[in-house]
């Protein structure tokens, strides 16, 4: 029986371009699948902390941008009245792609200071206040919901695909602009928290709005990813050995 020298010699043909591709190639997509695995480590555990975190027991509002941002997802409780002259409304659709919208009223706390809330999700037969009287809570009330921390999306194909823009004299919104919402309210800005509560699944007063829209959820393809990259690896050291191999009767080149 041949050793793996004599059978690299007399059945392996090496040529040099061919390696020079393939050999870099084979160790690219060896990363590639070893640091989707490092992506699967870290997606993994931010996604049991989240989980843990939406799950915990309310705590009190943080004091400012910093510290929410380390809360986010958290769930969070206050106390105060709800301003219901100055909702905002964003475009929505339910679970059930109903068209509908987000119901954004500010809240104003104890201490004075105003809290933007996202009570939830109405179709748009109820999008008048007049509509879903029983749900316009009066009076102090304690508001239970997930911190949330606003952000602007932005498209990495933005000059293909714009990033929707805010519609605030329609009152119109795709997503939470704290000083475009501000400023449509005529709130003061000094006064307004730099954050906002999406509430919880606590029922409303009539049913609407329907709380409890925060999603936590998040795509975990990882594994996938790691595998498709190692098999990348594996097709091409089969097919550089294969396009390599010389039969026996075959002279060399």
């Amino acid at each position: 029986m041949p050793t793996a020298t004599q059978f690299l010699k007399t059945r392996f043909r090496f040529t040099l371009w061919p390696t020079l591709f393939t050999i870099p190639a084979i160790l690219l997509t060896l990363w590639l699948g070893t640091w989707q695995l490092q992506r699967l480590a870290w997606k993994t555990a931010l996604i049991a902390d989240r989980q843990a975190a939406f799950q915990a027991p309310p705590v009190a509002l943080p004091d400012g941008l910093e510290t929410a941002r380390a809360l986010e997802f958290h769930r969070v409780g206050a106390e105060g009245r709800f301003l219901h002259d100055k909702e905002l409304y964003i475009g929505a659709f339910s679970t059930r792609d109903v068209e509908g919208y987000q119901v954004v009223t500010p809240f104003r706390l104890s201490d004075g200071r105003i809290l933007l809330v996202n009570r939830g999700w109405v179709p748009e037969a109820r999008k008048d206040p007049a509509n879903r009287p029983d749900g316009q809570i009066q009076g102090p009330t304690q508001v239970d919901g997930i911190l949330r921390v606003p952000f602007v999306p932005k498209s990495m194909f933005s000059s293909l695909v714009p990033t929707p823009i805010n519609r605030p004299n329609e009152n119109f919104w795709f997503y939470v602009d704290i000083p475009g919402m501000v400023a449509k309210d005529g709130l003061d800005p000094a006064q307004v928290l730099p954050f906002y509560v999406e509430a919880g699944p606590q029922r409303n007063p009539g049913g609407f709005p329907v709380g409890g829209q925060t999603r936590i959820e998040l795509p975990n393809d990882h594994l996938q990813y790691a595998i498709t990259w190692y098999s990348f690896a594996v097709i091409l050291a089969v097919i550089y050995l294969v396009y390599h191999y010389r039969k026996p009767d075959q002279p060399k080149a």
